[in-house]
């Protein structure tokens, strides 16, 4: 069978019944033949099913990378985060956002099944990629080059989750999982939360009470009350956050899966469902400065904590079901709903320093604070695929889907003590020497709640052509993405100094303000400053309509010649709202109001080319134009706390799109053993990349500001490969090898002035031509594979590490900070009994490595990964 039809099998479903006619032709000519002996293939099951995913990529007219659920499975991955780690050029930042090819996460797109999904992280435009339990996943696609058929809004690249659907037979099987981190086996800390959340869900002992939300619903600020009124809301607010110590609880896992097909007649009709259960632990020690003092030879932190004690308690439940009915092989329908939920709940005691409080003044800075997020995400799907045999086989596809997602982040809290060392003699009793801050900012509350929604729906025409040495697919649609988001922060801060007489001794927030406390004490201004401001509320929108034409050429089964153009018309407003009225920020200067909206049109091309040498080897060579827009909250001059960093985070409104031109080439090689290897360079050139930048702050950490640098790009080579050991016979026979390099470089050129023209703040860059924010110039992936003869064993050891990349860009003659290398290396071991039941053991970060941040070889922040282990039970029925 020719090349080229082979291609068709994998991509259109139509080509697919060009295969089956064509084998059952081959059958009926075998009837006549002498029968066989009985052949026995013996692969890995890796390699096996290695071998389905690398077809499609080499299929894929433009440069892609798939990952199947096998390989998730192999390496022990439990979400499509840390799976996607794995793939060649590829590196995981904060657990959640996946970096294509060293361009941070706004350069990437992510989809859900090839449609748009909304993002529950007010601080991200891509979706957190944690949320997808890699037991949904049927196969992970990295498009690395861009295609018409794809987002215009292209960088890095596209990565769409492929969720499983309908099986082919029946399936049912549960799991149970147990684990623990070493750090976990010392004692950790705990407040008094709600009594749901084993399940990840407030009982709403953290929300804002009634009585407080009632005034920010009357349209008031709590600095308009009374020192009375004050009293009765602070008496309402829960105030019972302070740490204990406990002990951790293992970390639990379930899953179960059901499904089953039918057959009746020239139908075919089946569901596949799919729960989960993810309850996890864990205790570290981490290092967070904020703000260094520069010497010759090193720095000395002047604010931040170098001695905190943190607890995070993870709970994620997902559950899936999907639908699907076939006619006659040629007309398919699916209907999917997808809930995922993943709540994080984080509590840390924290001693430091600061300008005004050090160990020069015999004091300390002690502060605990509560993080808590409910993140959220509902998509409903339905697509159909249909081939019509009397139009040449061609192909129409269609789709329909909307997501809702939801963050909700209620009573996260935050306090401040003094601790004095009164003896002088360097031990800071946090028992008998420690009381809370005398200050406007004792403690300070924020509620925040975000709601995103995504409505995406469109088509696909494919027509196969066939005419003498030459093999024609024409293909164009249209799609139309809309999303809207709405945002609102509540956040105000006990002050102290309205109290006269009450003392403020003691190292626990609710003893010292208790209720007696509060409702006895003499008042001289309110408790509570209102520091909600405009801008903290917020409503932004975006629609997309797109339409392409793609046509694809093969010659002769040798050359191949694909390209295309798109037509987008793209529109964004972020208007950033009076959070005490509703109306319109006041702040906002009407003759700017077009600075908040943001429209363009333009036409986007690709070509791409594909030498097949023979069926082991090709070539390709492809080009494509591309953008990056800036997001919703990008536009807007609301700011926000970047979780990773911890630093204020305001957009631009103005913010230009990137133009990026891309170049690829890659050599590949298949062999048939499923034995593989294979060269890529990529260069992309950017015009107007959008980039963060730091303004000095008067008090507390600088402010980040988004902004445009004049140009910019990004190079490198990727290798990646399998390769088996059979060569040295005996045991290594069942031995493979399999992973990828890439080597990079990226450059920025930023305009001091031209980003104060543009952000209106001052910008004092340390260096104004580095690369880009989040770029790492190698990522390493390994793995080393054993599968016993027998079937019933199978072992893998994995190594990954990315090279050092800027998290936080220099400012006033600091250097970058770094995010230093991360040595991962983590062992799976699967034991099979039987047919029906699998045990699999499982080590990940064996090295013990942490994760840290320096800035010219001083640490500026730390934090403890520990080695976590678990073992897992699955029963097929």
């Amino acid at each position: 069978m020719k090349q080229f039809s082979k291609k068709f099998c994998l991509s259109t479903l139509s080509a697919a019944i060009l295969c089956s006619l064509s084998v059952s032709a081959h059958a009926a000519e075998a009837e006549d033949e002498a029968v066989l002996e009985e052949v026995v293939v013996s692969a890995s099951r890796l390699k096996g099913t290695a071998t389905a995913v690398l077809e499609e990529r080499k299929q894929q007219a433009f440069v892609a990378d798939i990952m199947g659920a096998e390989q998730i499975s192999r390496s022990g991955d439990s979400d499509a985060a840390s799976a996607l780690r794995r793939v060649t050029g590829l590196t995981l930042v904060d657990g959640k956002f996946i970096y294509v090819r060293g361009l941070g996460e706004r350069y990437s797109s992510t989809q859900l099944n090839g449609a748009a999904v909304p993002s529950p992280d007010p601080t991200r435009s891509v979706i957190p990629l944690d949320l997808f339990p890699s037991g949904i996943i049927e196969s992970l696609s990295v498009q690395k080059s861009y295609s018409p058929s794809m987002p215009a809004s292209f960088g890095g690249g596209n990565v769409d989750i492929r969720l499983k659907s309908i099986p082919d037979q029946f399936v049912f099987d549960v799991s149970g999982q147990l684990g623990y981190n070493t750090n976990n086996f010392d004692d950790g800390i705990e407040y008094n939360g709600g009594s749901n959340d084993w399940y990840g869900v407030d009982d709403g002992t953290r929300e804002i009470p009634d009585s407080i939300m009632a005034i920010y619903n009357s349209g008031q600020s709590l600095d308009d009350l009374t020192p009375e009124q004050s009293r009765s809301l602070v008496l309402d607010l829960n105030r019972d956050y302070d740490p204990q110590e406990t002990t951790v609880n293992p970390n639990t896992k379930f899953t179960a899966t059901l499904g089953n097909s039918f057959e009746s007649g020239d139908w075919r009709y089946g569901f596949l469902s799919a729960v989960s259960y993810d309850n996890k632990y864990f205790v570290g020690e981490e290092y967070q400065g904020e703000d260094f003092r520069l010497g010759e030879t090193s720095a000395a932190m002047t604010r931040g904590y170098d001695k905190v004690s943190a607890t995070e308690h993870n709970v994620k439940v997902s559950g899936m079901i999907n639908f699907g009915i076939e006619y006659n092989n040629a007309h398919r329908i699916d209907l999917s709903t997808l809930i995922l939920r993943d709540t994080e709940d984080k509590i840390r005691d924290r001693l430091g320093i600061d300008e005004n409080n050090n160990q020069s003044d015999n004091k300390r800075v002690r502060s605990y604070d509560v993080s808590y997020e409910e993140r959220e995400l509902i998509v409903n799907q339905i697509k159909g695929m249909h081939t019509f045999d009397f139009l040449n086989y061609a192909g129409f596809d269609w789709k329909y889907s909307n997501g809702r997602s939801n963050r909700y982040a209620p009573g996260n809290m935050q306090t401040r003590f003094i601790v004095t060392d009164a003896n002088e003699d360097g031990n800071y009793d946090l028992v008998n020497e420690i009381a809370l801050t005398n200050a406007t900012t004792a403690a300070r509350y924020t509620f925040q709640d975000l709601n995103d929604e995504v409505e995406n729906y469109g088509f696909n025409f494919t027509l196969p052509i066939m005419l003498d040495g030459v093999e024609i697919e024409l293909k164009s649609g249209a799609d139309y993405v809309s999303k809207e988001r709405s945002a609102s922060n509540r956040r105000f801060d006990i002050n102290t100094r309205a109290f006269t007489d009450l003392d403020l001794n003691g190292n626990e927030l609710n003893t010292i303000l208790s209720d007696d406390a509060i409702a006895n004490a003499e008042l001289t201004l309110p408790i509570l400053n209102d520091t909600t401001f405009a801008g903290d509320d917020y409503r932004s929108a975006q629609k997309t309509d797109a339409y392409y034409f793609e046509a694809d050429f093969f010659f002769n089964n040798k050359w191949r010649v694909t390209g295309g153009l798109r037509w987008e018309d793209f529109r964004q407003v972020s208007v950033p709202l009076d959070p005490f009225t509703g109306g319109l920020d006041p702040s906002i200067d009407y003759d700017d109001l077009g600075n908040l909206a943001f429209q363009e049109d333009d036409i986007y091309g690709a070509l791409a080319f594909t030498y097949v040498q023979d069926d082991e080897t090709q070539w390709r060579l492809s080009y494509g134009e591309t953008v990056v827009r800036p997001d919703l909250r990008e536009i807007s001059e609301a700011t926000y706390i970047d979780p990773l960093t911890e630093y204020p985070v305001g957009g631009t409104p103005g913010l230009r799109t990137t133009q990026i031109k891309n170049y690829d080439f890659r050599w590949e090689n298949y062999f048939d053993t499923g034995e593989n290897f294979s060269v890529g360079l990529f260069y992309k050139d950017m015009i107007d990349p959008i980039e963060s930048v730091q303004s000095p702050a008067q008090d507390g950490p600088p402010l980040v500001r988004i902004a445009n640098a004049e140009d910019g790009y990004v190079a490198g080579v990727e290798f990646d490969y399998l390769k088996d050991f059979a060569f040295l016979g005996g045991f290594w026979q069942d031995v493979f090898m399999s992973g990828n390099v890439t080597l990079s470089d990226s450059e920025i050129n930023l305009d001091r002035q031209a980003i104060v023209d543009q952000t209106g703040v001052s910008a004092a860059i340390t260096n104004t031509k580095r690369r880009l924010t989040g770029h790492s110039k190698y990522v390493v992936n390994m793995q080393l594979g054993y599968d016993a003869p027998s079937g019933q064993h199978a072992s893998t050891l994995i190594y990954n590490v990315f090279g050092e990349r800027i998290i936080i860009p220099g400012i006033e003659g600091q250097d970058d900070w770094m995010e230093q290398p991360f040595h991962s290396l983590d062992f799976n071991y699967s034991y099979f009994p039987d047919f029906n039941s699998s045990l699999k053991f499982k080590v990940t970060n064996i090295l013990g490595a942490k994760s840290e941040i320096e800035s010219a070889g001083t640490l500026t922040r730390s934090k403890e990964k520990g080695t976590e282990f678990s073992i897992e039970y699955k029963y097929q029925f």
